[in-house]
């Protein structure tokens, strides 16, 4: 779990102290590909923005495992940190590329933002 050391260490620390743990899966990992999606941007210059979207994709992933409602998927979670950890230092275990771990929490945004605007569309006050 997270800790009050965890919490001040994080770039994230506002989510980290509970407002991540309030967010569905798809909002998570949709979040993660955010930053997933900047670094895969700045890939090439290798510069500080690159190591603070990675850094900041590592701080949400460690917070989605940290959320004890996904417990039943750990294994998964592990993996995909195994993997992203195993791209940034070279992808010699799994040839995944950045580009490839950007396609694939792509869909988890896409999914966040079709399950937003399903329950605004059934939230009767929304129409008001």
């Amino acid at each position: 779990m997270i800790d009050e050391n965890t919490v001040q260490k994080t770039a994230h620390s506002e989510l980290a102290s509970g407002r991540w743990f309030t967010l569905s899966l798809f909002e998570q990992l949709g979040n993660i590909g955010s930053e997933i999606s900047r670094a895969t941007r700045r890939e090439e210059k290798k510069d500080r923005i690159y190591e603070n979207a990675i850094t900041r994709a590592f701080e949400l992933l460690d917070l989605t495992l940290a959320d004890p409602r996904w417990h039943h998927r750990l294994k998964e979670l592990v993996r995909v940190r195994e993997v992203l950890a195993d791209t940034i230092f070279g992808g010699h275990l799994y040839d995944t590329h950045l580009s490839d771990l950007d396609r694939y929490f792509f869909h988890f945004a896409v999914a966040a933002r079709s399950s937003i605007s399903t329950e605004k569309n059934l939230d009767p006050s929304s129409h008001l």
